[in-house]
């Protein structure tokens, strides 16, 4: 069999597969895939690394143990695989130059919104929210935040934050904005992040597909799998 390379993109059926089982999280807070994917992309561009254990609670809306159920382990190395394998594919476009284009799905209607994706971009800046406000107040790259700001306050409850709504065709101008913006964005941070890595190369992970019941939890709790997650998710 051919072996899979981190930075490979997912299949339709592997996206599917993801999809589903983030659906399947216990309590309704695991991320959708285009949340998924704006969290990821912020994540990446932004100034500082952050280690799986901290996304995987914002992923799946909760503690691994409190609210995934694996089958089998290797269940749990197949979903923590095709985490990786995305974010990983973001890295490498972007450390390449190209534009990643924001995955962006369209609803019942067959409209585009963006708003989740927004919605997952914050959530990856507020993980690092010291770090990003550097960015928000410098003149020249400030405005790469705009277009996610746009759509993240879009539809807010509070009508003193919320953003006028944005006319369909206008829309498609804006996402495309924000994809530029997210260039602009890994470009401001590069410096940093490669002072953090401490070499220049994306910082592409490991796959940590591969978890045995005695190796330490990719939760990050420092416990063993057969005695964390393992213990708690596995049927």
């Amino acid at each position: 069999m051919k072996p899979i390379n981190d930075a490979e993109p997912l299949t339709d059926a592997e996206f599917d597969r993801l999809s589903d089982f983030l659906k399947s999280c216990k309590g309704g807070k695991a991320m959708n895939m285009e949340q998924l994917d704006g969290f990821f992309a912020a994540l990446v561009a932004g100034p500082e690394n952050v280690m799986p254990s901290e996304c995987y609670p914002k992923v799946f809306g909760g503690e691994m143990s409190d609210v995934c159920e694996f089958n089998s382990i290797d269940e749990a190395n197949e979903i923590l695989g095709l985490l990786m394998r995305r974010w990983n594919k973001i890295a490498s476009t972007l450390y390449k130059g190209d534009i990643h284009v924001p995955q962006i799905f369209e609803d019942e209607n067959g409209e585009l919104h963006g708003n989740d994706w927004a919605r997952g971009f914050m959530r990856g800046m507020q993980m690092r929210h010291d770090a990003w406000s550097e960015l928000l107040d410098d003149e020249k790259y400030g405005d790469s935040l705009t277009p996610m700001l746009m759509l993240y306050h879009e539809h807010d409850e509070d009508p003193q934050t919320r953003a006028d709504p944005i006319a369909p065709d206008k829309r498609e101008q804006v996402i495309a904005f924000m994809a530029a913006g997210l260039m602009n964005v890994y470009e401001y941070f590069r410096k940093e992040r490669e002072g953090d890595l401490g070499v220049d190369a994306p910082e592409t992970r490991r796959n940590v597909s591969k978890v045995g019941r005695n190796d330490p939890c990719p939760c990050g709790s420092g416990k063993k799998y057969k005695k964390c997650c393992g213990g708690a998710t596995v049927n």
